[in-house]
């Protein structure tokens, strides 16, 4: 068979909004949470026992943002190498894939029973709101962990170079909503731009659409200035 078909069988409900700013990988920004709700027929309590023994997960996801027409390429610029060298696709994770399939790990809170729907409470996620999940698996330390391998060029957690502050409109927003204040230096901590921006004079501003806002922010050098925060209407 050289064919097949793959059923959604749960939605992730996350505070990122679109592509831009997504973590490129989980466990970068412990502060955002999300849930996942699992869809009928897959609904029922009785598939998830025994899962409340587990504290992390692996989800396996479809890239809904990157599928056709975008062409997949044998060659892709990581990030992690400044967005210049390439690479080949299968020595990364690039969403741009034969198959838009993609994997990652989340920390997993419990199950959520709420107006007869079903949901998984996550932390620690880098998945876009809205993308459809094809399979959750459990994480399990002995088999999961290897501790010695070798990951070529992505071996450590990438430095955390910026440091964050915020206007006095920003202000506003975060001193009374100290998580929302949290959520936003840790995904800007990153440095959502693109690997070639990096290093080099930027005066372009950048906006983020997070939870119910958008942000607005400039780089200085080595800091990243929150210049606004505005609710959606």
């Amino acid at each position: 068979m050289n064919n097949f078909s793959l059923n959604t069988i749960a939605t992730i409900h996350s505070p990122y909004k679109e592509k831009f700013a997504v973590p490129r990988q989980p466990g970068l920004v412990p502060s955002a949470h999300a849930l996942l709700e699992i869809l009928p027929p897959y609904n029922d309590i009785n598939a998830f026992s025994g899962l409340e023994g587990f504290s992390h997960l692996w989800l396996m996801f479809i890239f809904h943002k990157n599928v056709q027409p975008v062409k997949w390429q044998p060659m892709v610029r990581p990030p992690r190498l400044g967005g210049n060298k390439r690479v080949g696709v299968f020595a990364t994770r690039s969403p741009n894939r034969p198959n838009p399939i993609g994997l990652s790990l989340v920390e997993f809170h419990g199950l959520l029973q709420k107006e007869g729907k079903l949901f998984l409470q996550l932390s620690n996620i880098d998945l876009v709101d809205g993308t459809p999940i094809v399979d959750i698996k459990p994480y399990i330390p002995y088999a999961d962990a290897k501790p010695d391998a070798k990951a070529g060029f992505a071996q450590q957690t990438p430095d955390v170079l910026m440091d964050i502050d915020f206007s006095q409109q920003a202000l506003i927003f975060v001193d009374n909503n100290p998580q929302l204040k949290t959520l936003i230096s840790q995904v800007l901590k990153q440095d959502p731009r693109p690997a070639y921006k990096k290093g080099k004079p930027d005066n372009k501003t950048y906006a983020m659409h997070l939870l119910e806002f958008n942000i607005s922010w400039v780089v200085i050098n080595d800091l990243i200035s929150v210049t606004t925060i505005e609710p959606l209407i």
